[in-house]
């Protein structure tokens, strides 16, 4: 009870700051939930012959010790700012990708100052030929984990086709229920249009997630996050998955996508050259948007670009700060930058 205080009392002029209208001795309180590409966050161990060899110090990128904790010192800063502006106790939960196994999120979760939030882990290993996982941490004081479950993706066409393993974990927010679904769908190294009926067949799984979830509560609190490898208009997202662009659009039995109006903007989160994709999505069900002041309800979207995660030179030079150029170690943090939904609610002030 004492990080609640803590965050009630951190937040006593927040009602003020979103214009919203709540009885006395209530205050609204904003969440967060984040999602975050961290970029190939391998160990230094070759554990998967020719696919890690690239991230071991025989590689062509000598990934050594010294790389490895520079990563994690730089991952770990990033994460500590994640949404801290609205929400001083930074994300309840953050979904992550690319990692390659459950120690380096340990190693991670350790690092300063990232480890004053003390966050817990969600993780499965995935069949993914490249070895890298989906995972979701959270901070306990926040988020109370209740269950979970990694899904596999069969796609009868390509028997041999392996990828990211869904990640579904419920448990409780601000004592109400959520479904988060972490997601890194299969990448375009194929082309765009060939590995396009990939996409859609994840989305698809994703649906039919949603829906079994929906057929035991058609009020449940649905989150689906991930790097899409798509952008918000691309078939696998507005079609097959259904995740509607325009809020007047959407009803409570929808999905709810609030990063196509950022799009729309010109905003991304990865890019090069000058032209920009938004991959990192989060996406929510409709009644995120039509219910009350009791229970939590959709504030604001972003994708958190700040300036210390902008590469200032180079062939990147306006884009995220990532690893590695090639097989030049730029020190920096990921080529994609964090997408973060918030929602808020009316709670007691205690």
């Amino acid at each position: 009870m004492k990080y609640y205080s803590l965050f009630v009392a951190c937040l006593l002029c927040f009602n003020a700051l979103i214009g919203q209208n709540v009885a006395q001795k209530k205050v609204v309180v904003p969440y967060a939930i984040a999602f975050y590409n961290l970029e190939n966050l391998f160990d230094t161990i070759n554990a998967n012959g020719s696919y890690d060899l690239e991230f071991s110090p025989q590689g062509a990128k000598k990934w050594n010790g010294d790389k490895y904790f520079r990563k994690l010192g730089n991952m770990a800063y990033a994460m500590s700012k994640l949404g801290k502006e609205s929400c001083p106790l930074g994300p309840a939960v953050i979904g992550v990708s690319e990692i390659e196994n459950r120690q380096v999120l340990e190693d991670l979760i350790k690092t300063e100052p990232l480890a004053q939030q003390k966050l817990q882990i969600v993780h499965y290993d995935s069949p993914d030929l490249r070895g890298v996982d989906v995972a979701l941490l959270y901070n306990p004081a926040l988020f109370q984990v209740e269950s979970s479950q990694s899904f596999r993706l069969v796609i009868p066409e390509e028997p041999n086709f392996k990828t990211r393993d869904p990640l579904l974990v419920t448990g409780r927010m601000g004592g109400e229920k959520f479904h988060i679904l972490v997601n890194h769908w299969p990448s375009r190294s194929r082309g765009e249009r060939e590995s396009r009926p990939l996409r859609c067949a994840v989305a698809r799984l994703n649906k039919a997630i949603a829906d079994s979830l929906r057929q035991q509560d058609a009020n449940a609190k649905i989150v689906i996050m991930g790097d899409l490898n798509d952008d918000p208009k691309d078939i696998s997202v507005s079609k097959e998955l259904g995740a509607k662009a325009k809020r007047k659009q959407v009803n409570s039995d929808d999905l709810f996508n609030p990063m196509a109006e950022i799009f729309a903007k010109g905003v991304g989160s990865l890019g090069y050259q000058g032209k920009w994709n938004l991959f990192d999505q989060i996406i929510i069900s409709g009644n995120l948007l039509t219910s009350d002041a009791e229970h939590f309800k959709f504030w604001k979207a972003e994708i958190f670009n700040r300036d210390f995660l902008i590469a200032r030179e180079g062939a990147y030079k306006g884009h995220p700060l990532r690893t590695f150029s090639g097989d030049i170690f730029l020190n920096g943090f990921s080529d994609h930058f964090p997408a973060i939904v918030y929602l808020v609610k009316s709670v007691e002030d205690k």
